[in-house]
C-alpha cells in the first residue's frame, strides 16, 4: 500500500539515513513524553473474549464480560430523561448550530446549466435550554393539533436543527417518530406513510414542493403538514382537509396551551421511540421499531469507544438523520455536552458544489473535532488529494510520498510523527477543518487503502463501525488506538456477538485459524422488530433459552485472536453500496430479465463501489439483429466481446430500468455479455435454474475487476 516514488537510489539511501538518525534521536523523549507507551500496549491487548469455551459462544468486550451496559446515566432509561439530564447539566452551553445564508446566486456553467451557489455566514447557536424549550412547546403544539401518545408521526426532512428539535419533542410526549429518507422515491414514501397511518408529517418547504406535492393525494389519512422553515408560497394544490402549518406556529400554539391540569404521558423504556424505514430485500422499505431502551443501550456502547468525549468536542452533522448512524452519533453528542453544527454534502467543504468560489465551507468555519462519514465521501477525498499530489512538481510529489510512506511504517508500529503532521500533512488536514480527532466510518465497508490514507493524512484515528438499523446502529467500533485495517473492531459494551454456522456458504464457527459464520447480535440494543411484518420479524429475530434476543444479520464474519470482528461475506442478496444505498439484486434482475434481448441476467454490486454491474446472457437472435442495425459485423463471440455492443445493450437495459421505476443507483452501469448460456451443467445455476451467485462471481472475476477498474475484495 506504499506510494511509488522516482528518487535517485543514492539520494534515497542518504534520506533514509537522515530519517533513521532523526528517529533514533527523537524516540526516547517521544516515548517518555507522548504517552504512546500506553496506547501501544492497549493496541496489543485482547479487546473481546468468548463468554464460554463452546464453539459459537458469544464474544463480549473485556469491559462488559460479566454484565452488558444498558444506560448512560443512572435513572435515565428513556430518551426524554437523557435530554433532561443533559439540559440540567449543560444548561447554557451551545448545542445546535446553523449557518446563516448571506447570499444566494445563480452561476451559469459553460454547458448552459445553472448551479445555485451560496455564501454562508457564521454559525448561530441554540443552547441546551433553548432547544429544550422549543421541543417542549412543539410537543405541546402537536397535542393541540390532536396528536396522541403512542401514535405515529412522520418526519421527512433534511438533516438540520429542526429535525432534532422535532425528535426530542416526540420523545418527550411519547409520540412514535416515523423517519423517512429525504431521497426516497414517491412509491416508497407513500408506502411508509400509509403503512404507519400517520395524520401529521414534518417536512421542509423544498421537499414539500418537490416530493410531497406529487403524492399527498395518495395518503388519505394525512391531515397536517408542518414545514420547519416557514410556509411555502403556494399550497392550493393540496387536497381538502390537509392543513399546512409552520413549525413556529405549532410551537406558538404549544407555548399558549394550558397543560397545567393535564398529566403528561411520559414514555417507559419499552415504548417505541422511532419507526425507522430502511430498504428491504424486496425493494419495499421496512419499518424497524426501535424502543427507547434500544437507542439508549446503543448510544451507551458507542460513547464508550470515544475517549474524553465532552464539552470541548464539536460534531458536524450532515449525513441523513433518518439513518441510524447519524441519529445515534448526534444523540451520543447531545448526551455528553458536545456541540452539533449542521451542514450538508453540498456545503461541507470549500470545494463543495453549492459553496461559491472564494467563500468558506462548513468544516472550515466550524472546525469540528468529531465527524462521521460513509466510505464514498472518504474515497472522494482520497482521489481528490491524490490527483493534487500528481499535479505537484517532482520535488513536492516525492517529498509527500516519502513522508506518507514513512508515516505508514511508524503508525503500523503504534508511533506518531509530529514533524510530518505539522510540515507535510497540515494542508490536507485543513480540508476537514484541521481539528478532527476521531473520524468514524460506517454505513458500508471502507477499503484498507482509503482507511490508511485517512489515518496518515488527517492525523487522526479512523474508526470503522458495524451495526444495523435492527441493532439500533450498535454492534462494533474499532478502538482509537487500533490502527489495523479491514476490521470493524470488538463488540460494544452494550452487546454480544456470536457466529452461527452457515453450511451453504461453507462457514463454520469451528474453522481455523479464525471462527467464521453468520453474525448474530444480542443485547438490549436489538430492536423490537419490523412494523406490521410479523413473518419477517420471526425470521430475523430469535430469543434463546436465557431470554436473550438475537438479531440474525445475514452478514458473515470472523473473529480474530484479539476479539475483533472482520466482515468477510454477505449472506443476503441485499447489497449496501459504498454511499449507503441498499440494492436488491433480485429486484434489479426481475425488472430486466423479461426483455426480449435478455435470456438471463445476474446483477452484481460491491460495497466498496458506488454502482451496480451485471452479467447478461443475451438472446442470440435479438442481439444479432441489434448488431446488424448498428452496422457491427462479426462472429457471435466477437459481438458479445465488443465494447460497442455492450454500450448498445446497456442503453436498452437503462430504458427498461427507468420504465420499471428502478432508482438511479439500482441501474447497472456496466455489463459483460456472455456468449455461452448458463445451464446446470456449467455449475452457474441450480437444477431449477436459480442463480448461484458465488460461482458466477468467481467465474466472472476478471470481468468484475475490469468493470470496476480495480481488484474487488
Amino acid at each position: 500500500m506504499k506510494l511509488k516514488h522516482n528518487i535517485n537510489p543514492i539520494l534515497l539511501q542518504f534520506i533514509n539515513f537522515i530519517v533513521l538518525v532523526y528517529s533514533l534521536v527523537t524516540y526516547i523523549p517521544w516515548y517518555i513524553l507522548s504517552g504512546s507507551k500506553q496506547a501501544i500496549a492497549k493496541a496489543k491487548q485482547v479487546k473481546a473474549r468468548p463468554v464460554n469455551n463452546k464453539p459459537g459462544g458469544a464474544y463480549r468486550s473485556v469491559n462488559s464480560l460479566h454484565c452488558l451496559a444498558s444506560v448512560l446515566y443512572p435513572g435515565c432509561d428513556t430518551l426524554d430523561k437523557v435530554f433532561k439530564y443533559a439540559k440540567t447539566k449543560y444548561k447554557d452551553k451551545k448545542l445546535l448550530g446553523t449557518r446563516e445564508i448571506l447570499k444566494e446566486e445563480d452561476e451559469i456553467q459553460p454547458s448552459g446549466k445553472v448551479f445555485k451557489k451560496v455564501i454562508l455566514g457564521k454559525y448561530t447557536w441554540l443552547s441546551y435550554e433553548d432547544v429544550y424549550i422549543k421541543a417542549v412547546n412543539f410537543g405541546n403544539g402537536l397535542a393541540v393539533l390532536g396528536q396522541q401518545p403512542k401514535t405515529n408521526i412522520a418526519i421527512f426532512c433534511e438533516t438540520r436543527a429542526e429535525w432534532m428539535i422535532a425528535a426530542q419533542a416526540c420523545f418527550m410526549c411519547n409520540y412514535q417518530l416515523v423517519t423517512l429518507y429525504a431521497t426516497l422515491g414517491g412509491p416508497a414514501i407513500v408506502h411508509g406513510l400509509n403503512e404507519t397511518e400517520v395524520t401529521t408529517i414534518i417536512t421542509s418547504k423544498e421537499l414539500m414542493q418537490t416530493k410531497l406535492k406529487e403524492i399527498v393525494s395518495q395518503v388519505p389519512l394525512l391531515r397536517h403538514i408542518i414545514t420547519v422553515d416557514g410556509k411555502p408560497t403556494t399550497w392550493a394544490e393540496f387536497p381538502k382537509g390537509v392543513i399546512v402549518h409552520t413549525m413556529a406556529s405549532v410551537q406558538a400554539m404549544g407555548a399558549k396551551a394550558d397543560t397545567g391540569n393535564k398529566q403528561p404521558s411520559r414514555p417507559v423504556p419499552s415504548d417505541i421511540a422511532v419507526i425507522m424505514y430502511t430498504s428491504g430485500s424486496t425493494g419495499i422499505p421496512k419499518g424497524v421499531m426501535i424502543s427507547h431502551c434500544n437507542i439508549i443501550a446503543g448510544i451507551t456502547g458507542m460513547a464508550e469507544r470515544i475517549p474524553n468525549l465532552g464539552e470541548k468536542d464539536i460534531y458536524i452533522g450532515y449525513l441523513p438523520l433518518a439513518h441510524v448512524l447519524e441519529l445515534s452519533a448526534e444523540l451520543v453528542c447531545l448526551s455528553h455536552g458536545c456541540r452539533i453544527g449542521y451542514s450538508s454534502p453540498q456545503t461541507l467543504a470549500d470545494q463543495s458544489s453549492k459553496i461559491k468560489k472564494g467563500s468558506k465551507g462548513d468544516v472550515t468555519t466550524l472546525k469540528p473535532t468529531l465527524m462521521a462519514a460513509v466510505p464514498e465521501i472518504m474515497d472522494r477525498i482520497y482521489k481528490n488529494v491524490m490527483n493534487k499530489v500528481n499535479e505537484m512538481t517532482s520535488f513536492q510529489r516525492n517529498l509527500f510520498i516519502l513522508a506518507y510512506n514513512y508515516k505508514m511504517e511508524q503508525i503500523s508500529k503504534g508511533y506518531t510523527t509530529p514533524l510530518c503532521d505539522s510540515l507535510i500533512f497540515r494542508k490536507v488536514r485543513m480540508l476537514l477543518g484541521g481539528k478532527i480527532r476521531v473520524l468514524l466510518c460506517g454505513g458500508a465497508p471502507l477499503s484498507a487503502a482509503t482507511q490508511r490514507f485517512m489515518n496518515i493524512c488527517f492525523c487522526c484515528p479512523v474508526g470503522q463501525g458495524y451495526g444495523l438499523t435492527e441493532s439500533a446502529g450498535a454492534g462494533t467500533i474499532t478502538e482509537v488506538w487500533d490502527y489495523t485495517t479491514g476490521r470493524v473492531g470488538a463488540p460494544l459494551v452494550c452487546c454480544e456477538i456470536k457466529l452461527m454456522n452457515w453450511e451453504e456458504g461453507g462457514y463454520y464457527n469451528t474453522d481455523k485459524p479464525y471462527p467464521r459464520g453468520e453474525i448474530l447480535i444480542g443485547g438490549q440494543n436489538v430492536t423490537v422488530g419490523y412494523y406490521k411484518n410479523e413473518a419477517r420479524t420471526k425470521k430475523d429475530f430469535t430469543v434463546d433459552e436465557n431470554g436473550q434476543r438475537w438479531l440474525h444479520t445475514g452478514d458473515i464474519g470472523e473473529f480474530h485472536h484479539d476479539g475483533c470482528l472482520k466482515i468477510i461475506d454477505r449472506k443476503k442478496d441485499l447489497v449496501k453500496l459504498q454511499a449507503g444505498e441498499y440494492v436488491s439484486l433480485g429486484k434489479v434482475e426481475a425488472a430486466l430479465k423479461n426483455l426480449p434481448l435478455v435470456d438471463n441476467i445476474c446483477a452484481y454490486a460491491s460495497s466498496f463501489h458506488s454502482y451496480v454491474i451485471g452479467f447478461v446472457v443475451p438472446n442470440q437472435k435479438e442481439l444479432a439483429e441489434l448488431a446488424r442495425k448498428k452496422g457491427f459485423k462479426g462472429t457471435w463471440e466477437e459481438i458479445c466481446n465488443s465494447p460497442e455492443m455492450e454500450k448498445e445493450v446497456l442503453k436498452v437495459l437503462a430504458e427498461a430500468a427507468v420504465a420499471a421505476n428502478l432508482e438511479k443507483f439500482e441501474i447497472p452501469v456496466k455489463i459483460r455479455l456472455s456468449p455461452d448460456p448458463w445451464t446446470p451443467e456449467t455449475g452457474l445455476v441450480t437444477d431449477a435454474f436459480k442463480l448461484k451467485r458465488k460461482e458466477l462471481t468467481a467465474f466472472y472475476q476478471p470481468d468484475i475487476e475490469r468493470m470496476y477498474g480495480t481488484n474487488v475484495k
